[in-house]
């Protein structure tokens, strides 16, 4: 299963949801080290295809501008012989702004106050010349000539209102420049205060992402040291899944091959115990020999069923109850899961297909640190739901291959399913969780059907 999410750089959002912390930090360890492998792996090909000959490098380049003493020329503002100081430049510059911007809408504010006087003053001399005409001078009356003057009368009295109304449109507008211009002042003081007071605030974010930062590397690096230590204490109990393969080996070719195999299977079991091995050490040891001569007995049966059993592909994932089923009985049934070690009896704390709703209840009643493993549904392989003092945690476990592993907790391999929950009654599940495996959660009923894994 690691396997394919690595290679698919992809992972079902429902099967995350499954994992807790320290697995989805495990997990993001490794796909991100598969990315750079295959980040390296392209770079070698490019480097590789660029080294041919005939392959002309058409690649632009730069140059720095140097200085006297041969260093790249750097001129910093405000540090310079001569310069302003850079606070004395921005002051300027916001002035500048502001006197420019200010001005501006001071042009754009004459131009629409020039065009109303234009057309009111345009209205008057329509509405006297209406008047005028209304009143049907005659031209031939001696009158003429007062109402030419007249009407240059009214003409150079409209002339000064219009001067003096211009007059008081300028003030006003210079008026309104000086009131724009301090208001745009103030407006970018404000804005650079804004600025500073933000550019803290990203200061105190970054620093924050940072310690993140830093606390998931320790997280990973504490889980990568809890893998190798783990990795190491599964090898020196002798519950590594090499052997797995020489078991199935033996089961599907016979006796003959199990005489063969004989020297490679029985040395781990022949080998001294360690010094820090109690008694139960050289118990966990013996069951790889008994498991060979039971195969012994059942590797004709075996062959017999798989020969008479039509041919079945294994989809991805399970999609079915029949497929899991079918899974179950051809593949894990041989390999005696769910069986007490050394033994034809279920284990207690097996209890096939039931859903997480229905194990979280039987955990409800049992002390902390009680477990039971299921059937999973949505993986090859099972589920071990687990109590803790005050909820319920639930760990995947991979058993696509031919050995069962946590899937993103840790890859100590293990050649059976008890053997797995043997180790981790002595051994923690997570360093930052601290499981150890401690009481079975037995079944309700006295004769549980096991979701029809037995029939």
């Amino acid at each position: 299963m690691m396997q394919q999410i690595l290679q698919d750089m992809y992972i079902e959002p429902d099967l995350l949801a499954e994992l807790n912390e320290e697995q989805k930090q495990i997990l993001f360890y490794k796909i991100r080290e598969e990315q750079v492998r295959r980040w390296n792996e392209r770079e070698n090909q490019s480097r590789s295809l660029g080294a041919q000959p005939g392959r002309a490098a058409s690649r632009r380049s730069i140059q720095w501008l140097k200085g006297a003493d041969g260093e790249v020329w750097v001129w910093v503002m405000g540090e310079a012989p001569g310069d302003k100081p850079f606070e004395e430049i921005v002051e300027e510059l916001m002035a500048e702004r502001a006197r420019r911007q200010a001005q501006q809408e001071a042009q754009e504010l004459w131009r629409v106050k020039e065009a109303e006087i234009e057309q009111k003053f345009r209205e008057a001399m329509a509405k006297e010349k209406a008047r005028f005409a209304a009143g049907k001078w005659k031209e031939e009356t001696e009158d003429r000539r007062a109402a030419k003057q007249e009407e240059d009368r009214i003409r150079a009295k409209l002339k000064k209102c219009e001067e003096e109304e211009r007059q008081r449109g300028e003030e006003e507008i210079r008026r309104t420049e000086k009131r724009r211009a301090k208001e745009l002042y103030i407006s970018l003081k404000q804005e650079e205060k804004r600025s500073e007071r933000d550019d803290k605030e990203w200061q105190e974010q970054l620093r924050r992402s940072k310690a993140a930062d830093e606390e998931m590397t320790r997280k990973a690096r504490r889980a990568r040291d809890e893998y190798k230590r783990q990795s190491l204490r599964a090898i020196e109990k002798g519950l590594v899944a090499g052997l797995s393969g020489l078991f199935q080996k033996t089961h599907l070719n016979g006796s003959g091959q199990n005489r063969r195999h004989s020297t490679p299977v029985e040395s781990p079991a022949a080998a001294p115990p360690p010094e820090t091995s109690n008694t139960s050490h050289g118990a966990a040891t013996a069951p790889p020999v008994h498991r060979r001569r039971q195969n012994r007995r059942h590797s004709a049966s075996t062959v017999q069923m798989l020969t008479d059993s039509p041919a079945w592909v294994r989809p991805p994932r399970p999609n079915c109850r029949e497929s899991i089923l079918r899974w179950f009985t051809e593949e894990q049934r041989p390999k005696r899961a769910g069986f007490e070690r050394n033994s034809t009896t279920i284990a207690p704390w097996f209890h096939g297909i039931i859903s997480r709703q229905d194990s979280e209840s039987l955990l409800m009643r049992c002390p902390e640190g009680s477990f039971l493993v299921r059937v999973s549904e949505r993986i090859w392989g099972y589920t071990l739901s687990y109590r803790t003092a005050s909820a319920f945690k639930h760990f995947l476990i991979d058993a696509s291959g031919d050995c069962y592993s946590f899937l993103g907790v840790d890859q100590s391999r293990h050649a059976t399913l008890a053997d797995l929950v043997a180790f981790h009654k002595e051994e923690v599940i997570t360093t930052s969780g601290g499981e150890l495996l401690q009481e079975s959660c037995k079944p309700r009923l006295s004769s549980p059907d096991y979701g029809g894994l037995f029939q």
